[in-house]
């Protein structure tokens, strides 16, 4: 499986990279990223044959379908980080919440968010290459809340490697900032900053790209990548769960083998759907992808009227933040295999310069074959966590942002798989105040009252972290990121 460029050829890269070529270096010509130059078909066939298998074997298969080159013997050490989630056979487990709707529970690894089901195999294997090819690696990673953790949780400690990761300083929850900020490993590096994701992103992308920061490494011995889903290392292991999903809804008789389904994903950067779309596209019988998002719905006016205009916006903080996103990297990737790289160039170049771009009518009919899109306000969410509180379900706020769109954008009655990102310790004191109208107070007393109210036990993943050392306290001004980054490496 060869790797092509999203904004077509410069002249001076390779024509097509191989995958850990593409995943050592994710960024290509003209600011652009790696896809896939096709795609293998996992059809009828395919799904049946795994319909008495785990996950890991799902896993190991797509892998081989795809021809990944990389050592069977690293794929297994990779995969075998599946068996530390809550349950070894199955570690996205799918729950029956409405007769038509099923929640994919994505958040059962080590740091409790959907980041885990392809950073934790995604680690390992970046780092088992940068040791092969005796090359050190910076990875960067930019993170609304979930990416960091997830990354610095794979990362730590592993030979070869050692990470930059850049979060909005009071742009998360205090869970997920805790998780970054108490990381004690050599190899890492937790720099807050005063702005937004996407000034997090931006930055991410900028060094990336960047020729005189490429020098400086390069003057250290040090090559630079990514840990965001920019990387198609982190997309390769986030279209796996959408397939076991599906497989799982026939295992449970919800479906027969065939029957078309709903994803519905709640979508910030893109790459969980972008996941959803690559599995509809190598077979899986897919209806359409709902697309849910916060009152940060770029993505809702880019599916409905074929505009993407961020020219007059600003990031507004939700009850949802890990969708405090205006700049969604993975729609480029859509827009490449949909449309193809000179018109994804030109529409990047748009949105680049003008903060703007707009589909030509047939384009959009293109997009709406695939995607159909609403967002949901904070009061929304939080009548939607309670009702399905009231029912027996406890969900967090990105995760109920997908129930207004199983209201508003399905016209058929067929299943409808949520995908849940985070787990409810995550954003305990939005989930409290849902649940009880009262202000749900620090992380540490919400976490209590809702794990009474649920009578539930807290993770000690997540109670620990109260009593641990703060070893992580840098916050700078997005300016100063190079400079803390390369001082980091010194």
């Amino acid at each position: 499986m060869k790797f092509i460029e999203t904004r077509g050829n410069d002249g001076t890269r390779a024509t097509e990279v191989s995958f850990s070529e593409a995943i050592l270096g994710p960024m290509s010509s003209f600011g652009g990223i790696y896809s896939p130059e096709s795609l293998p078909d996992l059809g009828t066939d395919f799904l049946q044959s795994h319909l008495d298998k785990d996950y890991k074997a799902l896993a190991r298969d797509i892998l081989a379908a795809f021809n990944v080159d990389i050592d069977q013997s690293d794929i297994e050490t990779a995969l075998n980080l599946y068996d530390e989630f809550d349950n070894s056979e199955n570690p996205a487990p799918l729950v029956k919440v409405k007769d038509d709707l099923y929640v994919s529970e994505l958040y059962h690894g080590p740091t409790r968010a959907f980041k885990d089901m392809a950073l934790q195999p995604f680690g390992v294997v970046l780092s088992s290459i940068a040791q092969k090819r005796d090359e050190e690696y910076l990875i960067l990673a930019a993170t609304s809340g979930d990416t960091g953790p997830a990354a610095l949780e794979t990362f730590k400690n592993r030979k070869n490697v050692r990470v930059a990761c850049l979060y909005p300083d009071g742009g998360t929850s205090d869970v997920q900032r805790l998780q970054m900020v108490t990381e004690d490993a050599e190899n890492l590096k937790v720099i807050g900053i005063h702005g937004d994701f996407d000034d997090a992103q931006s930055a991410l992308k900028l060094l990336l790209s960047s020729e005189s920061f490429n020098a400086k490494l390069k003057e250290k011995n040090i090559s630079l990548s990514a840990a965001n889903s920019v990387n198609f290392g982190r997309i390769i292991f986030q279209l796996m769960y959408h397939i076991h999903s599906y497989l799982e809804l026939v295992r449970q008789g919800a479906i027969e083998l065939g029957d078309k389904v709903y994803l519905n994903v709640p979508s910030g950067n893109f790459g969980n759907a972008l996941g959803g779309y690559y599995a509809m596209r190598m077979g899986l019988p897919v209806e359409k992808i709902l697309i849910a998002s916060n009152q940060n719905n770029v993505l809702t006016h880019l599916i409905n009227e074929g505009i993407y205009d961020i020219s007059d916006s600003s990031v507004i903080p939700t009850s949802s933040p890990a969708m405090d996103i205006l700049k969604s990297s993975n729609v480029e990737r859509i827009l490449f295999d949909l449309f193809g790289s000179e018109r994804t160039k030109e529409l990047m170049s748009d949105l680049d310069t003008d903060k703007r771009y707009a589909l030509i009518p047939s384009e959009l009919a293109e997009i709406q074959k695939v995607f159909s899109a609403d967002f949901c306000t904070n009061e929304e969410g939080q009548e939607y966590i309670k009702q399905a509180f009231d029912t027996g379900y406890l969900m967090d706020p990105h995760t109920a942002t997908c129930f207004k769109t199983y209201d508003t954008c399905r016209d058929k009655p067929l299943k409808t798989i949520v995908y849940s990102t985070a787990e409810w310790t995550k954003f305990s004191p939005t989930i409290a105040n849902a649940l009880t109208g009262e202000d749900g107070g620090s992380d540490k007393e919400a976490l209590q009252a809702i794990a009474s109210k649920a009578n539930i036990e807290i993770p000690g993943m997540i109670s620990s972290l109260f009593d641990k050392e703060i070893t992580q306290s840098t916050v700078i001004d997005k300016q100063d990121i190079e400079k803390e980054i390369l001082a980091f490496l010194d």
